[in-house]
């Protein structure tokens, strides 16, 4: 906790308490490393990124760290340019896989606002999961392959949720209700977003 405050305060003094960005990282020997910069060294985790002073000191000290709509919002438009993908359909796929979740897992090891599966994350070069701008980017690009493949929102929605060989295997939207719902209710959403 000492850690923490002082952290707080060094900020406060050096003025830089609302000015920067901070990054936490897990060192190899398992301490925690706060910086300003990006750390591109072997053995060092990202868990936080982007955070303000505020929501470095709650991240330091164990409590859920809450990313800010905006900064979400920031990275859909990104993802959205880069991909060629309506933001609203972003937007709708994160809505119905997390919630706006930054921290959501599934019991099934999806993880982040896009429920990327580990897997997914990797072929996408994914190093954090739980970074939002990594996720929502790598969600988007599986997105905008899916819809480039299948030329179908209903397909590509249900390949996201299901997998490519579900949909390969019945010839279109799985029998699953899990599945069958999900299109649904990412259509729903999308058509609210829009």
């Amino acid at each position: 906790m000492r850690t923490v405050w002082l952290f707080v305060l060094g900020c406060y003094l050096s003025g830089t308490l609302s000015a920067s960005a901070f990054y936490v990282y897990r060192a190899p020997n398992g301490e925690r490393v706060v910086t300003d910069r990006v750390i591109n060294m072997p053995g060092y985790e990202l868990e936080h990124s982007r955070l303000d002073a505020n929501r470095t000191a709650r991240a330091l000290r164990g409590e859920t760290v809450e990313i800010n709509r905006t900064e979400i919002e920031r990275h859909i438009r990104s993802a959205s340019m880069t991909y060629d993908l309506d933001p609203a359909l972003i937007r709708a796929v994160i809505r119905q896989e997390s919630n706006f979740q930054v921290d959501a897992l599934s019991v099934k090891g999806a993880q982040g606002l896009m429920q990327l599966m580990p897997g997914t994350a990797r072929y996408y070069g994914v190093t954090n999961p739980w970074d939002p701008r990594q996720n929502i980017l790598a969600g988007s690009r599986h997105l905008s392959y899916l819809l480039t493949r299948y030329n179908d929102l209903d397909l590509a929605l249900a390949a996201y949720n299901a997998g490519e060989t579900a949909v390969e295997r019945y010839q279109g939207i799985p029998p699953f209700p899990e599945t069958q719902n999900y299109v649904e209710a990412v259509k729903r959403w999308y058509s609210g977003y829009q």
